[in-house]
């Protein structure tokens, strides 16, 4: 199978590593690329990713059997419904489905419709709505975000009135917003890939989203900057996360012939009160998603054979009994006021192609190799170093331990990723329920 990886972001080059182990593979491209996946694929720069018939084109000129979309702008700009059409198969969620990410107050009336639980939500138009709101509802603490698609996880949780309408003002520049009361617990993420018929969950993961290293606050949010893999949680929490959250919506997507083939993802608060959806993602997360690949044994071309087939129910998750610890490495000024354009000092190149297997791996994001040869930032988050171990404490040390491979004026990371969780890492590793359907 000929395939085609969208994308050219950390977690796009974690995928196309993903499919280079593949023993079916028979050819491998990537557009736009980054230079981490230039060493195993075929680096196609000069096609726009969201351009459908750039895409198109590219398929047709390169022979492609196949097109995996995990990032959210060519699902948003309707290549997946382009290449369908044009006999080109796909993993990705088609237009009618984008409204469960696209336009959150859809997605909680969905989940609410279905009797998942979701926390208690208000939707407003502007911002007196607001402020007249949290004059009622004095000290309480809300989530606030857009009811429209965000490039990335941007919301803050406070119980200042001035904080809120402040960020809400922003947030009206888009559209409507979303407020909601602020659950506390555990946040987690959960994926699974979709078919007609069923669907196979990924290893579950707890994303850090903020800038600073906090998980309380306001913080500064940021489109993630670390992640572990998987969440060291009790059996009653995992089997609980099925019965009220993945199946119910798995049964839900069929209901409302709203299903695909493609990858769901879950973002879910853990409390003392069971789990609560706080969002539906139509694609895969970053960091989340360069944190779990490496524990991955299956083959990714059978997941998408099967995926083609309806047969994924049938698949058993392979995963390693390691834990892995992601660190994105940001440049200066993310996410406020990015700089890019500093040059990356010497990489070493065992992590360029990641052929070595020392515990360490390195997945590049916002890069770009130069004519002169040198790679340079281009945005917010240039990489992330993946650090694996037998649990979350040797991850954690392996990861950190490699962070220097990736160096240039400005770099910074959050020093924290995974250490919330070293009390729990020698807990049973049976705690990873087998969640298949």
């Amino acid at each position: 199978m000929k395939v085609l990886v969208l994308g050219s972001g950390a977690k796009d080059h974690a995928i196309a590593w993903w499919f280079s182990k593949s023993r079916l593979i028979e050819g491998l491209y990537v557009a736009p690329s980054n230079p981490g996946t230039e060493s195993f694929a075929v680096n196609l720069p000069d096609v726009d990713p969201a351009d459908k018939d750039q895409v198109l084109k590219a398929c047709k000129d390169n022979g492609i059997d196949f097109v995996f979309i995990g990032t959210e702008k060519p699902l948003f700009t309707g290549v997946i419904d382009h290449l369908n059409k044009n006999g080109i198969s796909t993993f990705g969620a088609p237009g009618y489905a984008l409204k469960l990410e696209g336009d959150r107050k859809f997605a909680r009336e969905f989940a609410k419709r279905h009797s998942i639980p979701v926390p208690e939500y208000h939707v407003f138009e502007k911002s007196s709505e607001i402020s007249a709101f949290l004059d009622e509802n004095a000290g309480k603490t809300f989530t606030i975000k857009s009811n429209e698609l965000s490039p990335s996880r941007m919301m803050i949780h406070s119980n200042d009135k001035d904080v809120l309408v402040s960020y809400a003002k922003e947030l009206f520049k888009k559209g409507p917003v979303v407020m909601e009361d602020c659950i506390d617990g555990i946040g987690v993420t959960a994926s699974i890939l979709v078919d007609n018929e069923g669907y196979y969950v990924l290893p579950i993961c707890s994303e850090y989203t903020k800038r600073e290293h906090t998980d309380k606050g306001v913080g500064t949010p940021t489109g993630g900057m670390g992640a572990v893999c998987p969440v060291s949680i009790s059996q009653e929490a995992m089997d609980l996360i099925s019965k009220n959250i993945i199946h119910p919506t798995f049964k839900a997507l069929k209901e409302e012939n709203l299903y695909y083939k493609g990858v769901l993802t879950f973002s879910i608060v853990l409390s003392p009160n069971g789990p609560f959806l706080v969002d539906y993602h139509v694609r895969l997360n970053d960091p989340a998603t360069q944190a779990m690949v490496p524990l991955i044994r299956n083959d990714l071309i059978e997941l998408m054979v099967a995926m083609q087939n309806n047969t994924l129910k049938r698949i058993a998750p392979d995963v390693t009994d390691q834990s892995s610890v992601s660190v994105v490495i940001a440049s200066e000024g993310y996410p406020n006021d990015t700089k890019t354009g500093a040059k990356l000092q010497s990489v070493d190149p065992r992590y360029l192609g990641n052929f070595i297997d020392d515990g360490a791996y390195v997945f590049f994001g916002a890069v770009k190799r130069e004519a002169n040869g040198e790679i340079y930032t281009t945005g917010g988050r240039a990489a992330t170093i993946v650090g694996l171990g037998q649990n979350i404490i040797e991850a954690n040390s392996k990861a950190y331990g490699a962070i220097d491979a990736i160096e240039f004026d400005g770099s910074w990371y959050r020093e924290d990723i995974g250490n919330k969780f070293f009390e729990n890492a020698s807990e049973d590793r049976q705690s990873r329920a087998d969640l298949q359907n």
